[in-house]
């Protein structure tokens, strides 16, 4: 059975359709330390066997930091970062910004986790076993 949510950034530009594995209540969203993610007080949500579609009206800023191996996607008008992704042979996988999604209060406890201790390659090898695939306007992006 999948569970749909939907979401947006903080102006409306950018909507989200959230397909999950199981209800809300279900998962613990995680909160990366790195600086970029705590000053912006992001937690993240995926699911191996989920599916995220971001729908724009303006094209999607995107924003590297740390390894350089993800890229943020924002909203170009107010900034909100929607989703975090990474483009594998398979595809475009990420996680979406827990915050943006309604009804995101059901989520359980936020877990803390710490990507910088992981080697650029093992982190590579934790996204693609963890993150959900991305569509982004409709359009698989590899």
């Amino acid at each position: 059975m999948t569970h749909k949510f939907k979401g947006s950034c903080t102006c409306g530009e950018v909507s989200f359709s959230l397909s999950l594995s199981q209800s809300l209540d279900a998962y613990s969203p995680r909160a990366c330390d790195c600086d970029f993610c705590a000053a912006r007080e992001i937690v993240y949500l995926s699911d191996p066997k989920g599916a995220l579609e971001l729908h724009s009206k303006l094209p999607l800023k995107t924003l590297v930091q740390g390894s350089e191996q993800a890229q943020f996607l924002l909203c170009a008008s107010c900034n909100s970062v929607v989703a975090v992704v990474h483009s594998f042979q398979s595809g475009l996988k990420g996680a979406v910004n827990a915050s943006l999604i309604k009804n995101g209060k059901q989520l359980q406890e936020v877990e803390i986790v710490s990507p910088k201790l992981l080697s650029p390659t093992e982190k590579i090898e934790r996204w693609n076993r963890v993150w959900l695939q991305v569509i982004v306007n409709d359009q698989k992006i590899i």
